[in-house]
């Protein structure tokens, strides 16, 4: 198979910090499916794990990319979820070779079937931050489909803030509220469906100017311990932070005692990872996200496709990633 990967970590500008390469065509596992690939998304983690696996020292080849959609080509002895020639998406293993390939051999219970009505390039970019968004709210934060009360979204506008509203809008009656400091990224969350839009850089100020005072939930994408203070502030007594975002920098979590209010963490590859008893609850979850997709509920979020996946177009999505301030995802496909 042709394959993209990379030995050291080096900036993207650097000849081998991508290279093309053929590899032997992996071979399932008994719950693995084998997919040829389509299209896949590019994630701020990619250039992220590019710069640190090999940090230390080189490494074998290895295959970047999480996203992927595609098409099944063989499967496990112990597959019973999928069939030959189904179209399946999914969002990857952080603990296996990635999707930057013509082939790519994954487990079946964190694959779902990819929505009819859309293009692989558009669905390509929405496994990752749905199953991130999913169990943000649902899991992590333990909002019930219906539920009503208010969401404060901060970093709106990026890949996973985009899902989350759409999620919000359509199967919850929460009170949107999402962060935006400029016009076009104001207007795309609003069109996503945020009932209103306050400015980040002076958070408190502006959602109390708003009229929000405080906020049963709040889910943090952009950067935890520069919000820190402003979450503990606005969130409401017996309320809810949920952040993806690691910190270096130490925060003071006794500020949410006096409100018994809570933090909560979602990765959304700690099923995979830990081999959890619920794993296949994603699977699970991305067929129901591939059903909103195609009832017209929720839309794909890319903004970008580069055909040919290749090293050098790698490059150019890696660049992008690093130093755009991008709305939506790019996409490449194969």
């Amino acid at each position: 198979m042709k394959a993209v990967v990379f030995t050291h970590s080096l900036p993207i500008d650097e000849p081998r910090s991508l290279f093309d390469i053929e590899l032997p065509d992996p071979v399932p596992g008994p719950r693995d499916l084998l997919v040829a690939i389509d299209a896949v998304a590019i994630n701020p983690a990619d250039a992220k794990r590019r710069m640190h696996v090999a940090a230390d020292g080189p490494v074998d080849p290895f295959i970047l990319g999480y996203d992927a959609v595609g098409v099944v080509r063989g499967v496990g002895a112990e597959v019973s979820l999928f069939g030959v020639g189904d179209t399946v998406w999914y969002a990857g293993d952080a603990t296996r070779q990635g999707s930057y390939a013509t082939l790519q051999t994954v487990d079946e219970r964190i694959v779902g079937h990819a929505p009819s009505s859309v293009t692989p390039a558009q669905a390509a970019s929405l496994p990752l931050t749905s199953l991130t968004a999913w169990e943000l709210l649902f899991d992590r934060m333990g909002i019930a489909e219906g539920g009503a009360g208010s969401l404060l979204v901060i970093g709106a506008a990026g890949g996973v803030g985009s899902i989350t509203i759409q999620l919000a809008a359509k199967l919850t009656n929460l009170n949107i509220v999402a962060t935006a400091s400029r016009p076009e990224t104001a207007q795309w969350c609003r069109s996503l469906g945020a009932h209103d839009i306050v400015d980040h850089k002076d958070l408190v100020n502006a959602a109390k100017a708003a009229g929000h005072d405080a906020f049963s939930y709040i889910v943090q994408y952009a950067d935890t311990s520069l919000h820190w203070d402003a979450m503990c502030e606005l969130v409401a007594p017996q309320g809810k932070i949920g952040t993806i975002v690691e910190t270096p920098d130490k925060v003071d979590i006794s500020k949410l005692q006096g409100k018994s209010a809570a933090l909560v963490w979602e990765l959304m590859f700690t099923r995979s990872m830990f081999q959890c008893d619920d794993m296949a609850e994603q699977g699970r979850i991305l067929d129901r996200v591939a059903k909103l997709v195609d009832a017209g509920d929720v839309v794909p979020t890319t903004r970008h496709v580069i055909d040919g996946l290749n090293a050098e177009n790698l490059k150019r999505a890696h660049t992008m990633i690093e130093t755009a301030s991008t709305i939506g995802k790019i996409v490449v496909t194969v």
